[in-house]
């Protein structure tokens, strides 16, 4: 049956998943290998699209089904998710969808689901594809944007509601591309002639990708890299100068480290740590790529490894990692509880770092999520048990970026187009 293919091939990425916990990336480019292009791009569609949206489509079968959603077997569960999805979302033809993802249940042997399938996918098209929102706020949200109720509530506990709309809204659609340019090997000129490419006005040497443009998921001879706003605007807070000495302690996969050099125009030390030799490899590869010999990458416990005294020190933190959930969509299903033990994590990193720094030197904490506990609270903490640090605004060069610059500054989606993300600026005396 046409069309089967790329749907059995997304319901059994997404059972992968659910079951391995794995990380969704790897096991969709696992899954796309056998598949035609079209196909392909139909299988990446569905699969990020249901796993962005799980407790929404969780709530249009708990409205229709005869059972909890938990009570589902996995195959039926996640064919019914699918299903939903692309009936809410996509532009399919209704009878053929159901048609497909009834077929689909077969092939996954479980024949006997053939029915309960077809019904609930009916059921939900006679009613008019309503998302059954519950009436308490939070709950409603939760099912609404496919957030879980309790990271709701904590983000509307630190923010306001308008902020967190915006922030949530923003995880639904599909994220910008922005890519750093290399002006030791690339003009703008030469850049903006060979890529779909326009420059963002407020950051220099950034762009962001045009709709259909082709993939940037590589560096191409060095010209640029990819690298979100957010990583780029943590990069010009550090504001490293050109002889300076460097510490990235948590560098890998290396965007930062290569965003710094290049600012540096490939004039002085940067030394940046991870603590996995496969990692850090990257780092290498991508400074050779880039043409970037003033790096040297090495692996190392951020918390332990003994390191050189430097002018400028960028502490990018492991974190629970909310802020980039319109990337990561698995990352929003975590609970608060599995990332309860990041700060103490994050502080022990940040004291480590700290006894690098230079006198007159920079230290920058820095975190890919909104949460407080890991943000302000980490910082705060670290400054009153060391007073010879004082907090910084950042991007003093860049007058365009001062309305947004604090002594501790979260970024938001709807501020510059970033994603989610913590900078604290300090200043050693």
């Amino acid at each position: 049956m046409t069309g089967l293919a790329p749907r059995l091939a997304c319901v059994q990425t997404l059972m992968r998943v659910v079951q391995s916990q794995s990380y969704s990336n790897l096991a969709l480019d696992a899954a796309l290998r056998s598949l035609e292009e079209s196909d392909a791009r139909l299988c990446t569609a569905i699969f990020q699209g249901t796993l962005e949206r799980l407790i929404t489509v969780d709530a249009c079968i708990a409205a229709h089904g005869k059972r909890p959603v938990e009570k589902f077997d996995l195959p039926v569960l996640c064919v019914l998710r699918c299903g939903i999805y692309e009936l809410l979302y996509m532009h399919t033809p209704e009878s053929a969808a159901v048609n497909l993802w009834t077929e689909c249940v077969k092939k996954l042997r479980k024949t006997s689901a053939a029915g309960t399938v077809n019904a609930i996918l009916r059921g939900f098209l006679r009613g008019g594809k309503q998302i059954p929102l519950p009436k308490a706020e939070t709950a409603a949200m939760s099912v609404q944007y496919s957030v879980p109720e309790e990271l709701v509530q904590m983000l509307l506990a630190e923010n306001d509601r308008e902020t967190v709309t915006a922030f949530l809204e923003d995880a639904q659609r599909v994220p910008p591309v922005y890519v750093r340019r290399n002006p030791l090997s690339c003009t703008e000129e030469e850049l903006l002639g060979q890529y779909a490419l326009e420059p963002v006005p407020e950051i220099p040497l950034a762009y962001r990708a045009k709709a259909g443009a082709r993939s940037l998921t590589k560096q191409t001879a060095g010209s640029f890299h990819v690298q979100d706003l957010a990583s780029q605007l943590c990069c010009l807070a550090l504001d490293a100068q050109p002889g300076e000495t460097v510490l990235d302690v948590c560098a890998a996969p290396g965007g930062k480290t290569f965003t710094i050099a290049e600012m540096m125009q490939n004039k002085g030390r940067i030394f940046a740590y991870d603590l996995h030799e496969n990692r850090v490899k990257l780092i290498r590869s991508g400074a050779k790529a880039l043409g970037l010999t003033m790096i040297s990458a090495a692996a190392g416990d951020a918390r332990g490894t003994e390191k050189p005294l430097a002018d400028r020190v960028l502490c990018d933190v492991p974190c629970s990692g909310y802020g980039v959930i319109r990337r990561k969509p698995e990352i929003r299903y975590k609970s608060l509880a599995e990332t309860a033990g990041l700060p103490e994590i994050q502080y022990e990193i940040l004291e480590a770092a700290a006894k690098a720094v230079k006198p007159g030197g920079v230290l920058v904490y820095s975190t890919c999520t909104v949460l407080k506990r890991e943000n302000e609270a980490v910082a705060e903490r670290f400054l009153a048990a060391h007073p010879e640090f004082q907090p910084e605004k950042p991007w003093q060069a860049y007058p365009q970026l001062h309305e947004y610059a604090k002594d501790m500054t979260t970024l938001f989606p709807q501020m510059l187009g970033s994603d989610g993300f913590f900078i604290c600026k300090m200043r050693r005396a």
